[in-house]
C-alpha cells in the first residue's frame, strides 16, 4: 500500500471518528434504517403494473407461516443382451413447518423438520425458490437414502425397504425457472409470494428452461451393486393462467414443458452399463398450482403445488422416470 493510501485511510478514519464523536449513535443509526427503508419502499411501489388486474398489498409487512410436504420418485426398465432390468423407488415423504416475515418484498424463511429432529428422517433437502413478476425460478436439491420399492434383475424380484440401510442413495438437483411476457396483468407472486394481489383474471404465455441432475447407487445384500447418472437441459414455453372467480379468491395453474435439448445418463450393474439414448421429443414437465382465499382485509389462507416429471430414454435399452412434487399449505397475515 502506498504512503498516499495510508494518508487517505487515516484521513476517512479520523472523519468517522469525529462524526461518531459529534453525533449520537442512536441518531445516525436512525437516519440510516429511514434511509434505507425510503430506498426499499419507492423500490416496492415502483413496480410497473395494471392496477385494474394486479396491486401490491396496502401493508408493507406479511408474516406467513406454511406446513410442506415432499416427496420424489424413480423408476427406470431396460434390457441389454437379453437381460432385463426393472426397477420403482419411492423416497420417504419430508414434512417442515416454517415461518416467513416480507418486508417490503424482502423475505426471511426459518424451517423445522420434526421428524429429523427426533432421528427418524435422515435425507436432507435444501431449496431455494423467487417468484418475481418478470422472472421466476425452483431450485431443488435433495440427498435421499430412506427408499421403499423393488427391482427385478436376472428374472429375481427383490423388495427395498427404509430398513434396508444405505441400499439405494439418490441426489438430485432441479432447477426450473420462467419468464412472464404479460407481466403488467398476470402475477405468479400473487399466487405463490403474496407480495401481490390479483384482482381480475388473467393469462401469459411463458417462456421455460430446466435443468436435471441425479446422481445415484445401490448396495444390494447380495453384493449386487449399480450406479445412476443422468443430466438433462431442456428450453421451451407453456401458459399461465390467474382465475379470479369472485372477490377475494384465486386459483392458479400453469405447465411449462422444455424440450430436452442435451442429455447424458446411463445406469451400470454389475458393470453392465446401460446408455440412455436420446429420442425426440423427450421433455421435462413443470406444473404449478395454487388456491388463495383472503380472509378480511389482511388475512389468507392456500395452498400450492409444484411437480417436476421427466421420461428419457427407451424401454428397448433403458428408460427412466422421475417426478418431484412439493405441496404447501399456509395462513398469513399482513400488517
Amino acid at each position: 500500500m502506498n504512503r498516499r493510501c495510508v494518508i487517505f485511510l487515516f484521513a476517512l478514519l479520523s472523519g468517522l471518528l469525529q462524526v461518531s464523536a459529534d453525533r449520537p449513535f442512536k441518531e445516525k443509526l436512525s437516519r440510516l434504517g429511514n434511509r434505507i427503508d425510503s430506498v426499499l419502499t419507492k423500490r416496492y411501489w415502483r413496480a410497473d403494473i395494471d392496477t385494474n388486474y394486479v396491486i401490491r398489498p396496502q401493508t408493507k409487512w406479511t408474516i406467513l407461516g406454511r406446513f410442506k410436504l415432499s416427496g420424489a420418485r424413480i423408476s427406470a426398465e431396460g434390457q441389454k443382451d437379453g437381460i432385463l432390468y426393472a426397477s420403482k423407488m419411492k423416497a420417504d415423504y419430508k414434512s417442515t413447518v416454517s415461518v416467513g416475515v416480507s418486508y417490503v418484498g424482502l423475505t426471511l424463511n426459518l424451517s423445522i423438520n420434526p421428524a429429523k429432529w427426533f432421528g427418524k428422517y435422515h435425507d436432507y433437502e435444501l431449496g431455494f425458490r423467487s417468484y418475481g413478476r418478470r422472472f421466476g425460478f425452483d431450485i431443488t436439491y435433495q440427498n435421499a437414502h430412506n427408499f421403499k420399492g423393488w427391482y427385478d434383475w436376472k428374472g429375481e424380484h427383490r423388495e427395498v425397504t427404509t430398513t434396508s440401510e444405505d441400499v439405494f442413495k439418490l441426489r438430485t438437483l432441479t432447477v426450473n425457472g420462467y419468464y412472464v411476457f404479460n407481466r403488467r396483468r398476470f402475477s405468479y407472486p400473487a399466487a405463490f409470494s403474496h407480495s401481490y394481489i390479483q384482482r381480475r383474471s388473467a393469462g401469459s404465455f411463458l417462456l421455460a428452461a430446466s435443468i436435471q441432475a441425479q446422481d445415484g447407487n445401490s448396495n444390494a445384500p447380495d453384493d449386487q451393486s449399480s450406479t445412476f447418472k443422468m443430466t438433462n437441459i431442456g428450453i421451451g414455453g407453456g401458459y399461465g393462467y390467474n382465475f379470479v372467480p369472485a372477490r377475494g379468491w384465486l386459483l392458479h395453474i400453469s405447465a411449462l414443458p422444455t424440450f430436452i435439448f442435451f442429455s447424458k445418463s446411463s445406469v451400470t450393474i454389475d458393470e453392465t452399463k446401460y446408455r440412455l439414448h436420446y429420442k425426440f421429443p423427450e421433455v421435462i414437465i413443470t406444473g404449478r398450482g395454487s388456491i388463495v382465499k383472503q380472509i378480511g382485509r389482511n388475512k389468507f389462507v392456500g395452498l400450492s403445488m409444484v411437480y417436476t416429471y421427466s421420461h428419457i430414454g427407451d424401454k428397448k435399452s433403458l428408460a427412466v422416470d422421475n417426478q418431484k412434487w412439493l405441496a404447501q399449505l399456509y395462513f398469513g397475515f399482513r400488517l
